[in-house]
């Protein structure tokens, strides 16, 4: 099986499309079981976040494969396969892999170094096992991505490389010692919204929540006040700045709710704030269109080049390991073949020489068996090394003609198992 990733994000797709593509709830939980259903698939997992949707599959046939996904993301959507194709990205077996490590370092996202894809990539993962689309090839694969992650952002300045979402956003409003500000969601994005709003003298921070509970312990760790999310109207006239990130999947703020200057971060696909607020007298409006345009935080430096000789580093070492599992059944049915040639020579000498005691006879057992272990040690070894190098297959492949060996023979398969 081989790993494909069929996906768009704002590198290659307007944030208006991201927004009609992008699912979540059960809408992503659909999609996932109607991916992994697919007969060209047998793994499937899905990356949706505020600027890419992406499908990660195991599959033995790739362009049935990807004509799947491709239609499956359009049946979502709503949006018509060929208007969609001319924004996806499709990335297969070592580019894939590319791909995944690097997007969780931050190397892919709107803000480089943005930490917040570790954790989406996380959940999406979660949901994948939970639903039970993901097998080994997958498990193991994001696993690895999400340790690599951890590494780039501990091991490297990649962290201070750009902002964050909210910070490249706030950059386009000004001072903001002693202002007012309404924080609508609790999640991920919400918390660090409301810290930074802190850290940046925001003096008055109200925090409305669908879960009262969750937004009021998100308010008492910034020093902010909740509400119930049914007081949000109540509360936009006397804000100065508002952030909203909710996932609510429809316009949470609209124009007539708003009648004074106000600066309002929507973080949010698709979007919470309704774009015709941009009419309103004093209104400023930023939205993921808004900071991609902006260009804030999209620059590089050496702590990116960094993060990219690690991914670099990884992804020879994941190779090397893919390539080396390969040839172990090769080996394993060699193996296999030596231990029944030496039973069946044993048994044929206990016949010949019945008068054999039993300390003699598991002497001459243990000697043949260290002969054909040093016999094979070599080329077995060399063979996993050699698996490693570009064509290594053709090792493993010479030796199975050498010898003679099915690698799916039962005994073979059972021991890779165990």
């Amino acid at each position: 099986m081989s790993v494909l990733a069929v996906g768009l994000s704002h590198r290659t797709a307007p944030v208006a499309l991201l927004e009609r593509v992008s699912v979540s709830g059960d809408a992503l939980v659909k999609l996932l079981h109607d991916v992994q259903q697919d007969p060209s698939v047998a793994e499937a997992m899905v990356v949706s976040t505020c600027n890419r949707v992406e499908v990660y599959v195991t599959v033995d046939r790739f362009h049935a494969a990807v004509t799947a996904v491709s239609g499956l993301l359009g049946v979502h959507s709503g949006v018509p396969v060929e208007e969609l194709t001319r924004h996806l990205y499709v990335h297969y077996e070592e580019r894939a892999v590319e791909h995944l490590f690097s997007m969780v370092c931050g190397l892919d996202a709107m803000v480089v170094g943005e930490g917040q894809i570790l954790g989406q990539v996380r959940q999406a993962l979660k949901l994948a096992q939970r639903h039970g689309t993901v097998g080994t090839t997958l498990n193991e694969l994001v696993q690895q991505a999400l340790r690599i992650g951890k590494r780039a952002h501990h091991e490297t300045g990649i962290d201070k490389a750009g902002p964050s979402l909210v910070s490249a956003g706030l950059a386009l409003a000004g001072d903001l010692t002693g202002r007012r500000a309404l924080v609508v969601g609790a999640g991920s994005m919400s918390s660090l919204a409301a810290v930074t709003l802190a850290r940046a003298g925001v003096t008055d921070i109200v925090v409305a929540n669908r879960t009262f509970e969750r937004g009021a312990r998100l308010a008492e760790s910034v020093g902010g006040r909740a509400v119930p999310f049914s007081a949000m109207a109540d509360e936009l006239p006397g804000a100065d700045i508002v952030i909203t990130c909710t996932g609510a999947g429809r316009h949470i703020v609209t124009p007539d709710m708003l009648n004074g200057p106000t600066f309002l971060l929507d973080l949010a696909l698709p979007h919470d704030i309704d774009p015709a607020v941009r009419a309103v007298p004093g209104v400023t409006l930023v939205d993921l269109e808004t900071i991609k345009e902006s260009g804030i935080g999209s620059r590089e430096g050496d702590s990116v080049a960094s993060v990219r000789g690690l991914v670099a580093e990884e992804l020879r070492a994941y190779l090397n390991a893919e390539r080396a599992a390969k040839v172990t059944p090769t080996v394993v049915a060699l193996r296999s073949k030596a231990a029944s040639v030496v039973e069946s020579e044993l048994g044929r000498l206990l016949m010949r020489v019945p008068s054999l005691d039993e300390r003699a006879k598991d002497e001459v057992a243990m000697t043949v068996q260290r002969i054909v272990d040093k016999l094979l040690h070599e080329p077995t070894v060399r063979v996993k090394q050699l698996a490693a190098s570009p064509g290594g297959d053709h090792y493993a492949e010479a030796l199975r003609e050498l010898f003679d060996l099915d690698p799916k023979m039962p005994e073979a398969v059972r021991e890779v198992e165990l």
